[in-house]
C-alpha cells in the first residue's frame, strides 16, 4: 500500500509539472502574439528604399514551365 500511495504522489507532481509548464508556454504564446500583433510589415518603407522586384512580366509562362521552374529554384 505504502508502494502505490510513493507512486500515485509521484505521478500527481509529475501532472503538476507538466501542467505547469504548459500554462507557462501557453501565455507565453499569447504574449509574443500580443507583442508582435500592431507590427505591421506591410507598410510603405522610409527612407530612400526601392523595389528590387517586379510583379509583371512581358513573357507569359505556361502552366509546365512554372511547374519546371518551381521545382528547380522553388519560385
Amino acid at each position: 500500500m505504502k508502494k502505490w500511495l510513493q507512486l500515485s504522489l509521484k505521478t500527481i507532481k509529475v501532472f503538476i509539472l507538466f501542467t505547469a509548464c504548459t500554462i507557462l508556454f501557453y501565455y507565453g504564446i499569447i504574449w509574443i502574439n500580443e507583442e508582435y500583433e500592431g507590427y505591421r510589415r506591410y507598410d510603405e518603407p522610409k527612407g530612400s528604399a526601392i523595389k528590387v522586384t517586379s510583379q509583371t512580366s512581358d513573357i507569359n509562362y505556361s502552366l509546365f514551365d512554372r511547374l519546371i521552374l518551381f521545382y528547380l529554384i522553388g519560385e
